[in-house]
């Protein structure tokens, strides 16, 4: 028997990543020690405090029942209190939802509010649940903004056109570019949204990996954002729990009843344990400033971040130190899948920038999430292979 995938699946393009982990995968099982720059997934564990609450709560069997299609009040409460700290804004409960990853919010977020044909503003380069989870697998239609390095990896908003566009997602700190947004840009995004009436996703799942006294703003913070937009952000990064699916969004409270509406039908939440243990990480902040463990870690990631920023700037691939994510975004000047099969016979794996988008060709990300003296020995492969 055949069976056809829907036709809104036969639109996904051709996922490179996965294609990506099969050739890894071959290359280690021909024996080459693989050294992967390639996944944005923290190797540094999560924070004893964060392990022991962990403990605690999936020890407390009360804690193993349905959660609420929202989330936890406890959990809301603590996201409510983590906004007043972390960014001076203040939150109401029915205004945060529990997310099983900051990815599923973002692909649900489309399934409430574009209807078919509808156009979605998505990055590009960018992460591709933009525009496969949410317009393409909802029926709309990906409307790629070009991210350039002559623009700041900035859309240029004068130059879009809104008609018929429903959602526009934006990215800061960016993957997989790395860059950054100030507020005035965000002003300028906040603004273009409310007078075309398009809802604004803004995915803020890296404003707590920082370096160089660099601290990422809300989108919320901007006046006015709570009428147009919804962010999401995640424990993910922040304490290194990729693993345990624990996220949310936050903002316009339409966006988030429709939101809920739609995670009502399809999930019941994140286990009831992960929320507390979630509220227990987010009380750890008392204001802007990041807690003792994320400084570490931080300090951690910035020394691996200039050890391959210099590295790769001393054979002749200068790139721009970034202030935010454990990416760097390479200007390889040639084809990017190319410039990843090098270094994959050199025992590195990067990823091409094409995966992300159009705009990603010629380019590759690399990251630093693999110790230091790993970081140092890919460097010296990349350094002998060019």
């Amino acid at each position: 028997m055949n069976f056809e995938y829907a036709e809104r699946v036969k639109r996904l393009p051709p996922y490179l990543f996965a294609e990506m982990e099969k050739i890894q995968k071959e290359k280690k099982a021909q024996g080459i020690d693989l050294i992967s720059l390639s996944i944005g997934d923290p190797d540094l564990p999560p924070p004893d405090f964060v392990v022991k609450a962990l403990a605690k709560e999936s020890s407390d069997l009360k804690n193993h029942n349905y959660s609420f299609s929202q989330g936890e009040p406890v959990f809301r409460e603590a996201v409510s209190i983590w906004y007043k700290n972390r960014f001076g804004v203040d939150v109401e409960h029915d205004q945060v939802i529990a997310l099983l990853g900051s990815k599923e919010g973002l692909a649900n977020i489309a399934r409430a509010f574009v209807n078919s044909g509808d156009r979605v503003l998505v990055p590009d380069p960018a992460y591709p649940v933009y525009a496969n989870g949410s317009a393409i697998l909802c029926d709309g239609i990906a409307v790629p903004m070009p991210l350039l390095e002559n623009h700041n990896f900035q859309p240029d908003l004068d130059t879009i056109n809104p008609d018929k566009v429903r959602i526009m997602f934006l990215n800061y700190p960016n993957n997989p570019t790395a860059a950054t947004a100030d507020k005035a840009f965000l002003k300028k995004a906040v603004d273009f949204a409310k007078d075309n009436n398009i809802i604004l996703c803004y995915d803020n799942a890296y404003s707590e990996i920082t370096y160089d006294n660099y601290q990422a703003p809300s989108i919320l913070e901007i006046p006015g954002a709570d009428e147009v937009a919804i962010e999401f952000n995640s424990l993910s990064k922040t304490f290194n729990m990729t693993g345990d699916r624990i996220a949310f969004a936050v903002g316009n409270k339409q966006l988030v009843a429709g939101l809920t509406k739609i995670k009502s039908q399809i999930d019941s939440g994140p286990p009831v344990y992960t929320q507390k243990v979630a509220a227990t990480a987010l009380n750890i902040y008392k204001n802007r400033d990041p807690p003792e463990f994320l400084q570490k870690n931080n300090q951690i990631l910035q020394e691996r971040r200039d050890l391959l920023v210099n590295t790769l700037t001393k054979i002749g691939y200068p790139c721009k130190t970034p202030k935010a994510t454990f990416y760097v975004w390479v200007n390889c000047r040639g084809d990017s899948i190319k410039f990843a099969a090098k270094l994959l016979d050199a025992g590195v794996a990067v990823t091409p920038g094409v995966g992300f988008g159009k705009h990603g060709e010629g380019y590759v990300r690399v990251t630093f999430t693999q110790p230091k003296e790993c970081i140092q020995e890919a460097c010296n492969r990349i350094t002998n292979a060019f």
